[in-house]
């Protein structure tokens, strides 16, 4: 399961620190990521969870023009996005 592991961390690329991300971290209890193109839903579900030590409520997806996959991290109201931003220093 090393591999697997490991393959997950390679799933998020980077956080976005947009205006919008920044938003929907304060109103919407919501985390944004580009992540790599060919994963799924589960898979990048299961790579916040274990990164960051949280429960994920939803996550959503989209192809920006650039070609880069989007996600859009949901979490469950007893963790707040606020603070995982803290830790990677977007706010």
């Amino acid at each position: 399961m090393i591999g697997d592991e490991a393959r997950l961390y390679k799933i998020i690329i980077r956080p976005v620190h947009s205006e919008k991300a920044l938003t929907l971290i304060d109103k919407e209890n919501t985390l944004t990521f580009i992540v790599d193109r060919a994963a799924t839903k589960p898979d990048i579900k299961r790579a916040v969870e274990l990164i960051f030590g949280v429960k994920v409520e939803r996550v959503r997806t989209l192809i920006t023009p650039r070609g880069e996959k989007k996600a859009y991290v949901r979490l469950t109201p007893e963790y707040k996005a606020s603070e995982v931003a803290s830790q990677l220093g977007l706010i």
